[in-house]
């Protein structure tokens, strides 16, 4: 039977009282459909079975599977090609207009007009079965193939029918059918489509949309405060508008809009045509390619589910989590895994999160994927010629990928190494030793397997004034916890307590698992002769844009925050804390975590949520299951843009480069890993690349273990 401390019992306890039920809740993901290289497409339609359609320039087509194909199955239609088609009001039956006739294959067959060729091309048609016919100079409604003439309107934009009423749209007014005649009940200066919305009707335009009453008079002002002002298509589902624009699609939402946009959501921007089905799912045309937004229902462990399954099939290089390489963009199938800068860094979210994993659920395969990570570890120090130095990674020679001056021969004659590594990378090693010791390694061999990688680690960094020293004896860039490199630091500059922190938890850790007493006599150097406790409860709130301190050319005191730092710190404070010296050390730890915590509470990281949860007691449970949910499903880094949007409100330039007073949901953001600004509006590339998910998996198991999720 595992054993787990009185430690970690109590804080398990303490928070279940945040438990939330692992309810499904609905997930919003991208289906895009193969289209034939080609097409004009004009119109996507669905009808009472939910079958999707695209009207063609070149026929019609259907939807089968992932694929857009000629839809050949009613033999005397296939070849024809239709000027338009509709779904009738209430029953859904598909209605097709030719050139000289309009017919539908509902009720046997039965309804159909012949037409006067060339005369008519839109056509709606309402639940009694009247057609409204329209064309160039021609309007006319159809009934037992009978043809009422009626007075032609002149540019029509859209025509439609609600409860067995006609209405069109043209450039000029908003007219509806009276039984003999149309009249017009709005003027319309710049409309450019029209829904209806319960007892309304919505109107888009350029600038926005507005809402009028049946009697014509505005029901609700033009709402200008939406993603994209200039909107071209509506559509109403489950009462929540749909707009289409030319930089994607946008919908009402319980706060605010959700907005579609870039190759995440959409083959391209430029909106055309939308529909919808019963169980909600929106279907967008756009003039190359046919898309679904789709709403599934899961649960947390399904999405978790979903990013294990991934990982594994195409993100583990050996034994380290793995970045993408795509060619042709967003092809996952084309996909090669290469190096990183930080593969040490980045496989320690995957390596926690299995070990949070086997720790909630005993399953052993999660403890093989673990081992497996730890490895790569492991490999890191063996693989290279200096005692106790981690490299940042290993390849087989001749396929190394990031800044290849940075890569040294291994005495194995089949391997590169990297070097030049830093302090990152040493935040992933004991947050990663930190773990596994805890949660994987359960027999005294498999301690002493962690601790002796640990002690290497350490030694090295003291026997070398408090550096990693690479294979140039020369201390590398970042990897520097002496004194005289911290100390310089101004108190206004982070480097000084992110440093202090850093090296603390290191000793703590090398002491706790190694049981040897320098580092327990260093780590009180550090407190007592040059201030690092002092330095570790710096106060965050006085970090600030200090230019002028130079580290090798480098401004460390720049106008902007380190959000990489506040991964490294939120990492470490899982160290600094848990294994602290004593109930002294840990109530000052304890204030200095809640301290960065409060500042980073706007960004809403699930993981900095949880880990302060776990050492400082303070968290934001609304917004770690926020954060879960709307991770996106989609981790290609496609190009995202969102400072073109009118629902936000921006910010003046600050130094935290917090850009809107509300963070966007992470699937509306550009794709980024823990060390990014959330409140970055616009990046990404253009789908060359994939990251794993494992930014999603620490937090779902942390949140587990914890009993956060039930």
């Amino acid at each position: 039977m595992r054993k787990f401390s009185f430690l970690a019992a109590g804080l398990l306890l303490s928070c279940a009282a945040y438990a939330t039920p692992d309810l499904p809740f609905t997930q919003a993901v991208s289906v895009k459909y193969t289209v034939p290289a080609g097409l004009k497409m004009i119109k996507v339609i669905t009808d009472y079975n939910d079958n999707v359609h695209v009207l063609t320039a070149q026929g019609f087509y259907r939807v089968s599977g992932t694929e857009l194909v000629r839809d050949l199955r009613f033999r005397p239609l296939a070849q024809k090609i239709p000027v338009d088609v509709t779904t009738q009001e209430e029953s859904g039956h598909l209605y097709y207009l030719y050139p000289d006739k309009c017919l539908t294959n509902g009720y046997a067959g039965i309804p159909y007009i012949n037409l006067p060729t060339g005369k008519y091309n839109k056509v709606v048609v309402d639940a009694k079965g009247r057609m409204l016919l329209a064309g160039n100079n021609a309007l006319a409604i159809a009934t037992d193939k009978q043809i009422q003439e009626l007075t032609p309107i002149d540019g029509i934009i859209r025509m439609e029918v609600n409860k067995g009423t006609f209405y069109i749209l043209s450039n000029k007014a908003l007219y509806r059918y009276n039984g003999s005649q149309f009249v017009a009940v709005h003027q319309t200066k710049g409309v450019t489509d029209f829904a209806f919305k319960g007892n309304d009707i919505v109107l888009s335009t350029p600038g926005g949309y507005y809402a009028i009453g049946n009697s014509g008079d505005t029901s609700l002002s033009l709402q200008s405060r939406v993603p994209v002002q200039d909107i071209r298509n509506l559509l109403v589902v489950n009462n929540h508008i749909w707009a289409g624009t030319t930089q994607g699609a946008f919908a009402e939402a319980d706060k605010g809009y959700r907005y579609y946009a870039s190759k995440r959501w959409l083959n391209q921007d430029e909106v055309t045509s939308m529909a919808t089905v019963s169980n909600g799912d929106v279907y967008i045309l756009t003039p190359t390619g046919l898309n679904k937004i789709a709403f599934p229902k899961q649960t947390l462990a399904d999405k978790a589910a979903f990013f294990d399954r991934k990982i594994r099939e195409r993100h583990i290089r050996y034994g380290f989590i793995a970045n993408l390489q795509l060619d042709p963009s967003g092809d996952v199938g084309s996909s090669e895994m290469a190096d990183t800068d930080n593969d040490g860094l980045w496989s320690s979210f995957y390596l926690g999160s299995q070990a949070f994993r086997y720790a909630t659920t005993h399953d052993p395969i999660a403890k093989r994927y673990a081992w497996e990570t730890w490895e790569a570890f492991e490999r890191i120090l063996s693989i290279n010629q200096i005692k106790g130095f981690p490299s940042r990674t290993f390849e087989r020679k001749g396929y190394k990928n990031s800044d290849p001056e940075r890569w040294r021969d291994s005495p194995d004659s089949e391997w590169e190494w990297k070097g030049h590594t830093s302090s990152d990378e040493f935040v992933g090693h004991i947050w990663s030793a930190a773990v596994t010791y805890e949660m994987v390694a359960e027999t005294p061999e498999e301690k002493k397997r962690v601790a002796d990688w640990v002690d290497k680690i350490m030694t090295h960094i003291i026997d070398h004034k408090y550096t990693m020293v690479d294979i140039d004896n020369k201390p590398t860039l970042w990897a520097r916890w002496n004194p005289e490199y911290i100390n310089w630091y101004p108190t206004t500059i982070g480097d000084r307590r992110l440093g202090s922190t850093t090296i603390m938890a290191g000793l703590q850790l090398a002491y706790k698992l190694t049981g040897k007493e320098k580092y327990k006599t260093e780590a009180f150097k550090l407190i007592n002769k040059h201030g690092y406790l002092k330095n570790i409860t710096i106060d965050y709130r006085t970090i600030k844009s200090t230019p002028g301190y130079l580290h090798e050319g480098i401004d460390m005191g720049s106008d902007s925050w380190n959000h990489s730092d506040d991964e490294m710190a939120f990492l470490t404070y899982w160290v600094l804390y848990r294994y602290a010296f004593n109930d002294e050390l840990k109530a000052k730890y304890k204030e200095a975590i809640s301290n960065h915590w409060e500042i980073e509470r706007p960004e809403k990281n699930a993981v900095w949520n949880l880990i302060t949860l776990a050492t400082a007691g303070d968290y934001d449970a609304d917004a770690t299951m926020w954060w879960l949910k709307t991770f996106p499903m989609d981790l290609i880094t496609w190009q995202i843009k969102n400072s073109n949007r009118h629902d936000i409100t921006l910010l003046p330039a600050n130094f935290r480069h917090q850009t809107t007073e509300v963070l966007l949901p992470l699937d509306e953001q550009p794709v980024h890993r823990h060390n990014a600004n959330a409140f970055t509006l616009d990046g990404g590339r253009s789908g060359e690349s994939e990251l794993a998910g494992d930014e999603f998996l620490l937090p779902y198991w942390m949140a587990r273990y914890l009993k956060i999720i039930d």
